[in-house]
This record gives structure tokens, sequence and C-alpha cells, in this order.
């Protein structure tokens, strides 16, 4: 954090201009970028009314994809197509493609499609996303609409816990924020793809009002591309699920939302309840709650936790689920 802390001790239009002029410089060095840009599509996707995710995601959905491998494959942020019955990517000059959605992988957050027939783009290399690290300079390459290609910096590497029941060890916070964040591409100085954007954040650096986004590695999709590609999914045990929203509140989880047909509606959860143990054990964070929750075991595992509900502490057991078969997915290859 020591580059970041002296970055942020800067008047902060200095800092800017400096953070620009750099990440332009890189930008400038990467290898062939218009064949980079070539490689970004914009994903549109349109999503059933009735189905779980578009409640809070809606039913139209767009965002920015990248092209990985010579077939057309392209990967995304998962929420952008998650559930859709129907999904058309754009490339930069204009020309559309219906697409199918290869996969859909909750624990990474990644998505992905393949374009269909007369779809051709250059693919993007993976890169090396661990050896990314804070102080490095980078450029987002998105189809959102404004520039495609804007400079940022790494301002942050750390865990990432989701008020939706997911976390992340290391993920990719960079400043300045761009405003059409998902599925966006952060390329390195070689080239090469290493995240994909996730979302926009007021806290890029913790404890500092910095806006930024927040990048999944594309480290973390390397490992199960094979699964995901062959099956749809991975194939390790699915983790446990609960279905809530949840807010770190007053060293509790204050729950927020709790998910339709979910295993917590089941067990008669409901907002404005406040978690505040787990197997009898206090806990006050999210991701000492998924930690401590994925490690009891696969899906349909029970949880026990510690509820209150208004003046009252109540013990509630939920039998968990898997996430994937509570949504309305339809992989094709």
């Amino acid at each position: 954090m020591a580059r970041t802390r002296r970055f942020l001790q800067w008047s902060a239009p200095w800092a800017l201009a400096f953070l620009l002029l750099q990440a332009t410089a890189v930008w400038a060095q990467v290898p062939d970028p218009e064949t980079l840009l070539k490689a970004v599509v914009r994903v549109t996707a349109t999503v059933p009314p009735d189905s779980q995710s578009s409640s809070t995601l809606g039913s139209e959905r767009e965002g920015t994809g990248v092209v990985i491998g010579g077939d057309g494959l392209i990967v995304t942020i998962g929420y952008t197509i998650m559930e859709a019955s129907s999904v058309q990517v754009t490339t930069g000059d204009g020309r559309a493609y219906p697409a199918d959605i290869v996969a859909y992988d909750h624990v990474s957050g990644f998505g992905l499609l393949r374009a269909g027939y007369g779809f051709d783009a250059p693919p993007v290399r993976l890169g090396d996303s661990g050896a990314l690290k804070e102080g490095d300079t980078a450029v987002v390459l998105s189809r959102g609409g404004g520039s495609p290609a804007l400079p940022t910096r790494v301002v942050s590497r750390r865990e990432f816990a989701g008020y939706w029941e997911y976390m992340l060890d290391r993920a990719i916070f960079t400043s300045p924020p761009h405003p059409a964040f998902n599925g966006a591409a952060l390329i390195d100085g070689k080239g090469r793809l290493v995240g994909i954007g996730s979302l926009i954040v007021g806290e890029a650096v913790p404890n500092h009002a910095m806006p930024g986004n927040m990048f999944v590695p594309v480290d973390v999709l390397q490992p199960i591309l094979g699964d995901l590609l062959a099956y749809g999914r991975r194939q390790d045990p699915p983790r446990p699920w609960l279905g809530l929203t949840l807010r770190e509140h007053n060293g509790r989880l204050l729950i927020q939302r709790v998910t339709r047909n979910s295993p917590a509606e089941a067990a008669g959860l409901r907002p404005g309840d406040q978690i505040m143990g787990l197997s009898g054990q206090r806990v006050g964070t999210l991701s000492e709650f998924y930690r401590r929750m994925w490690g009891m075991g696969d899906a349909g595992v029970a949880v026990p936790l510690q509820v209150i509900r208004g003046p009252a502490l109540e013990s509630v057991t939920i039998t968990s689920g898997d996430r994937t078969k509570h949504l309305k997915l339809n992989p094709t290859f």
C-alpha cells in the first residue's frame, strides 16, 4: 500500500493528471492497440421477467465482452448474461451477431459466450493478474459508450466480500473509475487481459473516499476454463448457498433481502433480522461468515445461525442449497 499512500498524499488534481499521463503512456506502448479494441464487443442480453435475477438486475442488460478464443469465445461478467433467454454481441464497427451462453459461474462471477456464424475478431491473450500490483498503470477497454479506451491505475489488491454471498481473495481495484464497467477489459502493459470489470466502488482504497472499479482477476478463470467449456459450470462440489443479501452493521450481519424460494426464505428469515453467530461462534464480517459457512461442507449442509429478531435471540437452522439450481440456466455449447 506504500505507493498508493504516496499517491493519496498529493492533491487530487495533480495526482489524477499524473496518473492519466502515466497510463496514457502505457497504452501508447501496448503492442497493436487497434487489434485489442477489435476484441472488445458490446453485450446485450434479454432476461425473462419471471426469472429470479430480473427483479434486481432487470430484464434488459448491457455490458462489455472480450474475445479470448479464435472460435468466437467471449468472456464477460456473469450477471450481465445470467438467466438470459437471448444474447447479442456487437462489434466496434456496429455489426451484430447472436451469441450462445456457454457457461455461468457464480463463484468467480464470470460468464462465457460464443458468438454466432460470421463473427470474426482477434482474441486477446490472458495475462498474469497475480503479477499485477498496486501502483501499476493499465487501460480499461469498454463498449458501454464514450471512449472505448481509458487509462487507469491499480490502487489496491485485496479481499472483496460481496453482499450476494460472493467473495474474491485478491480482487483488483483501480482508479479513476470507468462508468461503463460491467464486463470491461483491464489490459496490462503487455497488451494482456488481466481482469473483467464487475463494480464501481466508493473506496477503491480502504478508508479513503476514492471512487474506482473492482475487477475480477483472470487468474480465477484459468483453472476452471476447461470445466466451463465442457460442462457449462465448474465440476467441484457446489458451495452452500442461503439466498441472503447481507450488510455489515455494528458487528453483526444485517439481512437486507431474502431471495424468493431460497433456503433462507424456507427457514423463515426476513429482512431486518441480524445474524450474530454461526454454529455458536460470533460473526461480524461478510468474509468471516462466508469462510466459516463454506468450510462446513458442500451445498445441502445444515447451517445453524444465531439470529437477533427484535429484542430476541433465536436459533435458526437452514438447509443450504446449490445456487445454480435456483437459476434458470440453460447453457448451450
